[in-house]
């Protein structure tokens, strides 16, 4: 029998998912791993994860709720290092670290002989919303990332090549599932007056780098009876989405519906016309695969990122080009042959590229090497 591996995940805000990319994969992986038997901890923080959950299990996995400061640059990082803390004085055999913004506190648990792998995101300090103060703090994590793991993972091959490039590392390459269940129900439609086929779909937090901004601009030129609708928020990003709002103000066709998850989050994923990922920083988004994986056509920011992950199972335009996203929507919206075949390719690519018992396959393997005595990754 293969050996079972005691796994903490530490640096998302926690389980079950209301927030993010991260705590969408804390939570697959997370239940997983527990399905195969491992032992698995998620990390949350009590003003994420309602308070009365800490100390139970979800779906086999282990939470546990630590306090943090609530404040733009202080509440990851201080969650991160008493989560570190926490570590050391459970008996763990591999810690998982999420964003290479915690990475310094990983030397904690590696002192306690705890085995480290930090997947460290997106090149974080390429985010406008960062001074110089914090892009410099993100430098000197992925140094740390480097430095302090007993491996680095990362989630596209794009963010995998500047680690190489500019630290000598050899990240592994996992990136995230896209296979969540299509929803047939649309009772979160009728919630917003939708129809199926009948609205764009937008999903990110509302950030600069994320350019929601230049989907409402491009959609406002369009002449459609199809409505925009952006799914997300952001804690400390409150004069861009007043911008934003501002923008769309004169649009009654543009509707906003903060964050979404679960069975609303999959109907509007699911009947979306099309989808558009408009980030610019970032490795493999995970709203991207997901919009594939329900058979959405998808229209991109032709980032190398984004690029990756669609393949020819998409279409994209310009970095940041208002007119040009706005040609492929107006073109999408107008075929629905256009919107069908793009779709099959979407769907098709997640299948094969970006499903979740892939990915927990490939951490299960490398948690496994890490745990192993004298273990290294593979």
């Amino acid at each position: 029998m293969l050996p079972r591996v005691r796994v903490a995940i530490i640096g998302t805000r926690g389980i079950p998912a209301s927030y993010g990319g991260f705590e969408t994969f804390a939570q697959e992986l997370g239940i997983r791993l527990a399905t195969r038997g491992h032992q698995v901890t998620v990390y949350g923080r009590p003003h994420y994860v309602d308070p009365a959950l800490d100390g139970t299990d979800y779906h086999g996995v282990r939470i546990r709720l630590l306090p943090t400061i609530r404040h733009k640059y202080l509440d990851t990082v201080v969650h991160a290092s008493l989560s570190c803390v926490d570590c050391v004085r459970r008996p763990y055999d591999v810690a998982l670290m999420c964003n290479a913004a915690n990475s310094v506190f990983c030397l904690l648990p590696r002192w306690f002989a705890i085995k480290v792998a930090i997947n460290v995101d997106g090149i974080e300090r390429q985010r406008r919303k960062w001074n110089r103060l914090g892009k410099a703090y993100y430098r000197f994590g992925e140094w740390c990332s480097v430095k302090i793991a007993h491996a680095v993972v990362a989630d596209a091959e794009v963010v995998a090549a500047y680690y190489r490039e500019r630290y000598g590392a050899h990240p592994v390459v996992i990136p995230y599932g896209g296979d969540l269940p299509r929803a047939e129900s649309q009772t979160a439609l009728a919630r917003w007056g939708l129809r199926a086929g009948g609205y764009v779909l937008y999903v990110s937090r509302l950030e600069p780098e994320n350019n929601a901004d230049v989907v409402i601009r491009a959609f406002r030129g369009l002449e459609t009876d199809a409505r925009l609708i952006i799914v997300g928020d952001a804690p400390y990003a409150d004069a861009y989405k007043r911008q934003l709002r501002a923008l769309a103000a004169a649009d009654e066709r543009i509707v906003f519906t903060g964050f979404q998850f679960g069975q609303a989050y999959a109907e509007l994923q699911s009947h979306a016309a099309c989808y558009v990922q408009a980030t610019e920083v970032g490795g493999t988004h995970p709203a991207l695969v997901e919009a594939m994986g329900t058979g959405r056509c998808v229209i991109a920011n032709a980032t190398p990122e984004n690029l990756e992950v669609i393949g020819d199972a998409g279409l994209s335009y310009e970095i940041n080009d208002v007119e040009d996203l706005r040609a492929r929507l107006r073109a999408v919206l107008t075929d629905a042959a256009l919107r069908a075949e793009y779709g099959s390719r979407a769907a098709a690519r997640v299948a094969r590229c970006y499903t979740w018992e892939s990915v927990t396959n490939r951490y299960e393997a490398l948690f496994r090497a890490l745990a192993a005595p004298g273990g290294t990754r593979s």
